[in-house]
């Protein structure tokens, strides 16, 4: 499996503080099937990391996991906020890419009212970047305006969603919003997330299992990603099951 978001590079964001603590995480991630990671250290304004560090880090986190036989594959990437995207040049965002394809990793804000998130992600889009948006099922802004997370993927953004999210680990409405985004088929990718072994450990297939995923698990977590880093077509969509019983139209406010 390729787990396309995940805070592996030590010392550079909140992810691990050092080099044992990022060993450690990965051989968690090789224990749970996964066999590339994408290193994507938090890039905002609390976190100013840049391409080249980025970069280099994981070409020495790849080379260290090699010789520890630890077999996992480190690409390079970044997660990068909505409000920093908007700064940054396009030659620097180019480098912040994901294994060096056309495709960034946005993080959208963690507010409700996100004035504006749509028009910047599609300025950003127009600029020639493609989006995957992290985390969509934990955004507030998306919770509270379904309709607008479909648009940005009729727009041909694509999403990715947290495995814990599906399981519990982020709360009753996160889980809520995401088994109904699953349902309505707005999902193109799982991933851990991970920061630590602990309280954000690394984790897909039991994720995916347990959520009743089992057999779209291979779409989400090998082909959509090897697609994403590769720069190549999508690959269709498998059949969706009905992970809830009550119906929701994508714009409802969930609670109400």
């Amino acid at each position: 499996m390729i787990d396309l978001h995940f805070h592996l590079l030590p010392g550079i964001d909140d992810g691990p503080s050092d080099l044992d603590a990022a060993v450690a995480l990965a051989r968690a991630a090789a224990n749970a099937g996964v066999d590339t990671i994408v290193a994507t250290p938090h890039v905002s304004w609390d976190w100013q990391n840049r391409p080249w560090t980025i970069v280099e880090s994981a070409r020495r986190m790849d080379a260290h996991l090699a010789a520890l036989k630890i077999p996992i594959r480190v690409r390079a990437g970044a997660e990068i906020a909505l409000t920093r995207a908007l700064d940054l040049p396009d030659e620097e965002l180019r480098g912040l890419s994901l294994g060096g394809g056309p495709w960034l990793l946005i993080e959208p804000p963690h507010v409700s009212a996100a004035i504006g998130i749509e028009s910047v992600l599609l300025e950003i889009q127009h600029r020639g970047h493609r989006i995957v948006l992290a985390h969509v099922e934990r955004c507030p802004a998306f919770i509270a305006d379904g309709d607008m997370l479909e648009r940005l993927v009729q727009a041909g953004m694509l999403t990715s969603m947290t495995a814990g999210s599906l399981v519990g680990r982020f709360g009753r409405t996160a889980q809520r919003f995401a088994r109904r985004l699953v349902t309505s088929g707005l999902i193109h990718n799982v991933a851990s997330d991970a920061h630590d072994c602990h309280q954000r450990p690394p984790g897909l297939s039991q994720e995916l299992a347990s959520a009743g995923l089992h057999s779209q698990t291979a779409w989400l977590t090998e082909e959509v990603p090897a697609a994403i880093l590769a720069g190549s077509e999508i690959p269709p969509a498998p059949l969706w099951p009905s992970l809830t019983t009550r119906p929701w139209r994508l714009g409802r406010l969930l609670g109400r």
